[in-house]
């Protein structure tokens, strides 16, 4: 079963369920992929769809943060019920080690020299990583390998 058709069938059980914040959610997702599909005249495929839902979770963590500067909990915490319930269709996170030998092994395969090459080895990465790994601590991680080449 695709993503897209996982996402689906949960939000068909949690309308069956009357679980209206995570039925909300899921439809703010199902929205968000629609409207992908309809600009860009595509089919999303699962890479995609992780695509769009890493984004969302992105936007999430930046809205909690602001909700909390602004002394809005309420706010926060649905915020964060959104994150749990986008959070569920990401793959499994990887480990600082299993990044820090991804990194060495792209660093390997592109023959960076140095920090100017850093657009090459994150452009072998992205798509290994998209989805597994804060794409931020890998940036940092690369940063730290090239500068040590």
């Amino acid at each position: 079963m695709s993503l897209k058709e996982q996402i689906t069938e949960d939000m068909k059980a949690a309308m069956r369920a009357k679980d209206s914040a995570r039925l909300g959610t899921i439809r703010m997702l199902t929205a968000a992929m629609k409207q992908k599909e309809v600009d860009e005249r595509i089919e999303l495929n699962d890479a995609q769809v992780l695509a769009i839902i890493e984004k969302m979770i992105k936007q999430r963590k930046d809205s909690i943060t602001q909700f909390e500067a602004g002394g809005r909990q309420d706010l926060a915490d649905a915020e964060k019920a959104e994150v749990a319930v986008l959070s569920a269709y990401m793959p499994a996170a990887m480990s600082e080690a299993e990044i820090q030998a991804e990194v060495a092994a792209a660093v390997a395969a592109s023959g960076a020299a140095g920090p100017q090459d850093m657009g090459k080895v994150m452009g072998v990465l992205k798509p290994k990583l998209a989805g597994r790994a804060d794409m931020t601590t890998v940036s940092g991680l690369v940063k730290a390998a090239l500068s040590k080449a």
